[in-house]
């Protein structure tokens, strides 16, 4: 059971990495994929977050504050907890070369992706805070998610579980923050 399911995710791993790959869409998605990296982006960024803290009333101030330890949380379980645990292997360090269209660097450990929990704790956290943006939000969290199997170093799966675990998260992160307020800071649940 386990081998057919690795060959259906590296069957889809082949059809997104090289079915899909184009020149064009190789810029794109080499661009998407660590589009936080780049210091223009760092600035927009931090300039919403200041924006959320100066003008978004509790609502806005209180996202961007739990946006610091929800990514934390995020981050670290993923990175430092999920991925050593699990222990697998990215479709580059295992597949032969000429079966991966590889833009970026290889290393670390492949499930689950972290750029999928990040963004979508992340992405889950502000929909409860901004339900209307809730369709961009997710949107924005799934082409950040599938350029990492564009760029050839997470297999489907990797993004698809840790979408889950973002989602869930950024799920708990949020219920236990409003849980905490509903008792102690009444003028900070959102309603």
């Amino acid at each position: 059971m386990t081998d057919w399911l690795y060959s259906i995710d590296v069957y889809v791993f082949h059809f997104i990495n090289q079915g899909l790959a184009t020149p064009v869409g190789d810029l794109f998605w080499e661009y998407i994929t660590d589009f936080d990296k780049r210091l223009p982006i760092r600035i927009l960024l931090l300039a919403v977050w200041l924006v959320m803290m100066i003008k978004g009333g509790t609502r806005g101030r209180t996202a961007a504050l739990l946006a610091i330890p929800l990514l934390l949380i995020s981050d670290q379980l993923s990175s430092a907890f999920l991925k050593p645990l699990v222990g697998r292997l990215r479709p580059c360090d295992v597949l032969p070369p000429e079966q991966i269209h590889l833009l970026v660097g290889c290393g670390g450990k492949s499930f689950p992706s972290s750029h999928a929990v990040n963004n979508f704790a992340m992405a889950t956290m502000l929909s409860f805070y901004y339900p209307n943006a809730r369709p961009h939000l997710y949107a924005w969290a799934t082409v950040i998610t599938l350029s990492r199997v564009f760029v050839g170093v997470h297999y489907p799966s990797d993004i698809i579980g840790g979408a889950i675990i973002g989602f869930l998260i950024g799920l708990l992160v949020t219920r236990a923050w409003q849980a905490l307020c509903r008792e102690y800071l009444p003028s900070l649940a959102v309603r």
